[in-house]
């Protein structure tokens, strides 16, 4: 790897790869993380619960 032929955009690439590869590890842990369950397990089922999200000019 030839460090300094890389361009402007190569080094913006790397620092975006790095930040999203940071993220989803963040991610991962806050996600597996035994201290974590209870919150995620309460909002299991909220993508599946429409009830309370009614839209403008829908009737019940």
């Amino acid at each position: 790897m030839d460090v300094a032929a890389m361009s402007v955009n190569d080094w913006i690439g790397v620092f975006f790869t790095l930040v999203a590869f940071i993220g989803m590890a963040a991610v991962y842990f806050m996600v597996f993380r035994p201290a974590n369950k209870d919150m995620f397990e309460s909002q299991r089922s909220m993508a599946l619960d429409d009830e309370d999200h009614i839209s403008m000019g829908e009737k019940k």
